[in-house]
């Protein structure tokens, strides 16, 4: 069992940054992937970005929403990923949630309580 725990969330202004968390209490981190999702008010959950697992050398995906302003990364060492945002947008307003897949499993199983995100503009 894997539990994930987020952080960083809050409330700024338009064009501001900020850094979430997820944490992980597994001693194999280093065989997962790990993605943040965001759902705002009254729509469906959308992936945001992923990281992969050591072994696929931890690249890493984007929504067209984000890329060039977000960046994900990872440090296997403290279980943690980070999901650096810069530039944020009030469309970027969501509950954040981090997920994780074992490497050889399609989908996240394992879900974080959520980090609520809030851009004023």
């Amino acid at each position: 069992q894997v539990q994930l725990e987020e952080s960083g969330g809050g409330l700024v202004q338009a064009g501001d940054s900020l850094r979430l968390s997820c944490t992980a209490s597994t001693r194999s981190f280093s065989d997962y992937a790990v993605a943040f999702f965001r759902q705002a008010p009254g729509r469906e959950r959308e992936f945001v970005a992923t990281i992969n697992w050591a072994g696929e050398g931890e690249t890493t995906y984007y929504a067209d929403s984000v890329k060039s302003r977000f960046t994900i990364s990872r440090d296997d060492n403290k279980n943690t990923v980070w999901l650096q945002m810069d530039s944020l947008k009030s469309e970027d307003t969501a509950v954040y949630y981090c997920g994780a897949r074992r490497w050889n499993v399609g989908d996240y199983g394992y879900w974080g309580q959520g980090t609520q995100v809030t851009v004023s503009s």
